[in-house]
């Protein structure tokens, strides 16, 4: 048995829908500008180029349903909705043909983001990691396997905040599927089971405030929802 200089961390880990086990978080990779109409409003070229891959860590994952703080360091908290891709089988170099069955499920999740750290950091070229890693920034409803639901080619993916509609748009606008973002995520880095893929957002993004509730979905997969608390200190 190993012996550690510390007590070694708790798993991140996300729930199940309809049951009492919950899936372990390895990695979280993310795809950005993965819809035409986001990469405009972003100011982005909409065109097939290779998928954009950022990271967030994995304990930045947490469960929807109840209370996040805002965080620190920004005034400009944005949400993104996204289909989450949970995987139970890794490899190096996976074909999209085969890429599917590394599939463990699926679910709603919300890449939040500090918009005005990811803007500096983007106007003087540096990494995105302190306006996409932060604490809390990976929300996700509870995933659903994929034996109930199988591989979704398309569905309504929405999300309202206090009500009022912000995002909408269909997972088969997304410009890159999820058996191609396996695929190429594989021929960077081996994937391991209990790596997540965040697969990218529809138009409509834009600033939540303390208090906010933001209430979403995505057919056939399952809705997520949560209130942004107060700033932390």
């Amino acid at each position: 048995m190993t012996a550690f200089a510390i007590n070694p961390p708790e798993t991140p880990s996300i729930a199940i829908e309809g049951d009492k086990k919950r899936f372990p978080v390895r990695r979280i990779f993310c795809v950005g500008r993965n819809y035409a109409a986001h990469a405009r409003e972003m100011g982005a070229d909409p065109d097939r180029e290779p998928p954009f891959i950022f990271m967030k860590p994995a304990d930045a994952v947490c469960d929807d349903g109840g209370t996040i703080p805002y965080p620190p360091l920004t005034n400009d908290l944005h949400h993104e909705i996204e289909l989450v891709i949970a995987l139970s089988k890794g490899g190096s170099n996976i074909s999209e043909e085969e890429a599917l069955g590394h599939v463990w499920g699926y679910g709603v999740g919300l890449d939040m983001t500090r918009r005005d750290l990811q803007a500096e950091a983007k106007k003087k070229g540096r990494p995105w990691d302190w306006g996409k890693g932060f604490d809390h920034s990976a929300i996700c409803a509870a995933l659903r396997p994929i034996v109930d639901n199988g591989h979704p080619e398309s569905g309504r993916i929405w999300l309202n905040v206090n009500d009022v509609h912000r995002q909408e748009g269909d997972l088969g606008d997304q410009i890159w599927k999820p058996a191609e973002i396996i695929a190429f995520c594989s021929r960077s880095v081996r994937l391991e089971p209990g790596d997540l893929i965040m697969t990218g957002t529809p138009e409509g993004v834009g600033a939540v405030v303390e208090g906010d509730r933001l209430v979403g979905g995505i057919d056939g997969i399952g809705e997520i929802n949560v209130t942004i608390g107060n700033q932390q200190a």
